[in-house]
């Protein structure tokens, strides 16, 4: 059997319980908890020590989780118990992913020059919604050397509407236009 790397099979299942009981908002907080606690190293290396007996491994993932969903403190000892606990992170994202677009909300990654203010963020995901009929959520990030305009990365959609790739454009056909 091919080994899961991403965490999406997972997920997948994850989602479809909570689909079948309604448990959205449960599941969510569990794995984004799960997810957390394996982002401090220390404690994600104790998990898979080898040297640690599975019985101490499952007491200690429950007293740092708290009350979370059953199934998922279920999964949980799965992924600890085959030595997959790192891609716990990437489960929380596909399940996030997975319950977005239930509910009919795309999250677009948006590079600016500058950081955005709350109309530009707004303006944006609105211009973006009408693209794509759908809500649009936006996670905004900086980079100086697109000079200006924005990237918008929607899944596998890239619209680049900088002003470095507009710069590009006119090299372009300004070479074109030379020969």
């Amino acid at each position: 059997m091919p080994r899961i790397s991403s965490g999406k099979r997972y997920a997948q299942a994850a989602f479809e319980l909570a689909l079948e009981r309604n448990d959205f908002e449960s599941w969510q907080e569990s794995l984004k908890k799960i997810a957390e606690l394996m982002a401090y190293e220390e404690f994600m290396a104790l998990l898979q020590s080898p040297r640690l007996p599975f019985d101490a491994k499952k007491k200690l993932l429950q007293k740092q989780l708290g009350e979370i969903h059953p199934l998922a403190l279920n999964l949980a000892l799965l992924l600890v118990n085959k030595g997959r606990i790192g891609i716990s992170g990437n489960i929380y994202r596909e399940y996030q992913n997975l319950l977005d677009g239930h509910r009919g909300i795309e999250r677009a990654r948006v590079t600016a020059a500058l950081p955005l203010d709350e109309k530009e963020r707004e303006t944006i995901s609105s211009r973006l919604g009408e693209i794509i009929q759908r809500k649009i959520v936006i996670d905004d990030q900086t980079d100086p050397s697109i000079v200006g305009g924005f990237i918008a990365r929607i899944r596998d959609t890239l619209i680049d509407g900088s002003i470095r790739q507009r710069l590009e454009n006119l090299k372009k056909r300004m070479v074109e236009v030379r020969k």
